[in-house]
């Protein structure tokens, strides 16, 4: 047996130009040996694969084999505790690694797919956004677009909002009816928190209080889907990643509303106005005949109300979902209640209502009312006074003191003599 080092000698031998007989007697091999080696060259050096060493497992193969043949939804736990109990000492993995080799594979079971008959049926469901608004550049913003799906047509109501809050729920459901004209028999909820609070063995699913006031309203019925079952709402899942990629994608927005007016655009155009793959079916087209047996909307409004407490800024401003709402100057700087409907905004200070808002959509957004203030807007405000006159421009050469009502004055005068007698 020649080894490496002494082949290399060789050939290099041999290329010094030793003769076969030489290089035979300096190695101390056969000269055919020698001959043969220079004649092949160096070659790497081939080794046998290793016997395999005998598996532990070897003697309960066939009991294996046998076990999964009859049963082969027996899990891998459940065999490896049969074959310890027959003496096997290695371990899980040793049985599982076999039973991959052994099992016989899953026949993937047919899809069954479940079809609404018309008006029974809506989804409702978020997706997540993220978005750079040109009005704030270099600020990344997470929107989350509301979808209500009709299960039979497809017809499709949705609308970006910055929350998921419970207010912003109500109001885009509210919203959804409206612009279908009807409302269906029951609708399918996610386990959102906004919608299902939980499950209790005596009771089943538990709703929302508010969630629930709204469906009596409109004569629905609530439903949460399943957990664990991703494919329960793919009505309303599945045209989300048609929104991303047929409308989001590549597009640029200045704010919120204007996302939402060029998805209203798209809706109205393109994503309604499509041939569905599923039903073969123009959306809007289809959606006129379920439209028919959609339930009546109520002849009233929802006017649930979310109660909160929130304490006066020193501007004068209380906060709600993220944005600032005006109280009346005269409004004193304490807690005041706050009631929130679908569409509007109530203070109250001491049970008295003092002032109303419509909801402002989005967040970080300011509304003053008019006659909240006593003073004009500075020039330089860039927030709106609603109902009021925009401030006029300086003009060249003006003073910069703002003219003001005499009646201003002799307020001011009365709280300082009142404040100078306290003393």
């Amino acid at each position: 047996m020649v080894t490496l080092g002494e082949l290399v000698m060789i050939l290099d031998l041999a290329r010094q130009g030793l003769t076969v007989s030489a290089i035979a007697r300096r190695t101390g091999h056969d000269r055919k040996t020698i001959r043969n080696y220079i004649a092949r060259g160096l070659e790497p050096p081939a080794y046998k694969p290793r016997e395999p060493a005998p598996s532990p497992l070897a003697p309960f193969e066939a009991f294996l084999r046998e076990r999964v043949g009859r049963f082969p939804d027996l899990t891998g736990r459940r065999l490896w505790r049969e074959v310890r109990d027959l003496g096997f000492a290695g371990g899980y993995s040793t049985v599982t690694d076999f039973l991959r080799m052994v099992r016989p594979p899953a026949e993937p079971a047919f899809e069954r797919r479940f079809e609404t008959p018309p008006g029974r049926q809506a989804q409702v469901d978020f997706a997540h956004f993220k978005v750079r608004f040109e009005d704030e550049p270099g600020a990344e913003r997470i929107v989350w677009l509301f979808s209500l799906v009709l299960g039979h047509s497809r017809m499709m109501w949705a609308r970006f909002v910055a929350q998921q809050d419970l207010a912003t729920v109500l109001r885009c459901h509210v919203a959804a009816f409206d612009a279908l004209g009807g409302v269906p028999e029951q609708i399918l909820y996610d386990r959102m928190r906004t919608a299902v609070l939980g499950e209790v063995d005596e009771r089943g699913i538990v709703y929302n209080d508010k969630l629930l006031a709204l469906a009596d309203h409109y004569g629905y019925l609530p439903k949460a889907c399943r957990p664990y079952r991703a494919k329960t709402k793919g009505k309303v899942e599945r045209p989300f990643r048609y929104v991303r990629e047929d409308f989001f994608l590549a597009r640029s927005f200045r704010n919120l509303d204007d996302l939402n007016a060029q998805f209203t655009q798209w809706l109205d155009q393109i994503a309604n106005r499509r041939l569905h793959g599923t039903t073969g079916r123009i959306v809007i087209e289809h959606f006129a005949e379920e439209r028919l047996v959609l339930r009546p909307l109520p002849a009233g409004p929802f006017n649930a109300v979310l109660r909160l407490e929130r304490r006066i800024s020193h501007e004068g401003m209380i906060s709600v979902g993220g944005n600032l709402y005006s109280v009346p100057d005269g409004t004193r700087r304490r807690p005041v209640e706050v009631q929130v409907t679908a569409a509007e905004v109530h203070i109250l200070e001491d049970g008295r209502l003092v002032a109303v808002h419509p909801v402002l959509e989005g967040r970080g957004r300011r509304r003053i009312a008019e006659g909240h203030r006593s003073l004009p807007p500075p020039h330089n405000s860039t927030t709106p006074r609603h109902g009021a006159a925009a401030p006029p421009a300086p003009t060249a050469g003006a003073t910069g003191v703002t003219p003001r009502s005499l009646a201003i004055y002799e307020a001011v005068g009365r709280r300082l003599a009142t404040g100078e007698t306290a003393r």
